[in-house]
């Protein structure tokens, strides 16, 4: 399957998703949004890319705000929360002036969105010099112990590990961003916490998912394995990476 042709359908059918999981993840009371927030300046024009149903507009406060996804359902989520402005647009092609952009946030999207060095010369280009980007992405770790057996026995269940698109160029971070005028000022990861209370958790976790082509039998494997897991509140692990850099 097309990856732009399962994202599509997979925005159309679940939007909101990414956010309902997002914002029940926790590391010392903050979520993944916070986080990334936190390394964002407090003053300026910010722009979302791949803003989904926009939980970062909350997030940035009072600071100048404009929310850009392909997703027109995602869209109208974000419009019946009350974010606002939204465009639906490319990342690829942002209809934006050249430099008028302060800081670029994206949440969770740069790993699908293709192909990446078009969309990171298209970031840099509506950068001012010295503008900022601050994005996160699916990371590997840190883990504690007991999250290695959980994650495996999903990934069992599952018959695959969850890959996408833009994983090789990402692991290659200090040659991908100069190539876009862009230099990496922080590489961080950080461990969040889904905790399976009940089958809502579960299911909601496994819709959130990214998993083209999945057999209907694995994902009931896995969903029955998820149910045994939260009949003893287990917490699922979700690293996460922050990356910071600045326009040159």
């Amino acid at each position: 399957m097309v990856w732009q042709d399962y994202l599509a359908g997979f925005h159309r059918d679940r939007a909101g998703i990414t956010d309902e999981v997002l914002r029940r993840s926790h590391d010392g009371g903050n979520t993944p949004y916070e986080w990334l927030v936190a390394a964002v300046p407090e003053h300026g024009f910010v722009l979302d890319v791949a803003c989904g149903s926009a939980p970062l507009w909350r997030a940035v406060g009072q600071r100048r705000y404009l929310g850009l996804d392909v997703s027109a359902a995602e869209l109208a989520v974000a419009r019946r929360s009350g974010a606002g402005p939204l465009v639906r647009a490319s990342a690829a092609a942002i209809p934006a002036r050249t430099g008028s952009v302060d800081v670029v946030v994206c949440s969770m999207a740069l790993m699908v969105m293709t192909p990446l060095p078009v969309v990171l010369a298209d970031v840099h280009r509506v950068l001012v010099r010295g503008g900022r980007l601050v994005a996160t992405v699916p990371g590997r770790g840190p883990l504690r112990r007991g999250d290695w057996a959980v994650m495996i026995g999903l990934m069992v269940m599952l018959g695959r590990r969850l890959r996408y698109p833009n994983d090789d160029l990402l692991d290659d971070l200090d040659a991908l961003l100069p190539a876009s005028g862009l230099r990496v000022e922080s590489d961080e990861h950080r461990r969040f916490g889904y905790r399976l209370n009940d089958r809502s958790d579960v299911d909601r976790f496994l819709d959130s998912l990214y998993l083209p082509d999945l057999p209907s039998t694995r994902y009931r494997v896995a969903r029955a394995y998820l149910r045994a897991c939260s009949r003893w509140g287990i917490e699922l692990a979700l690293p996460i990476r922050r990356i910071v850099a600045t326009a040159r």
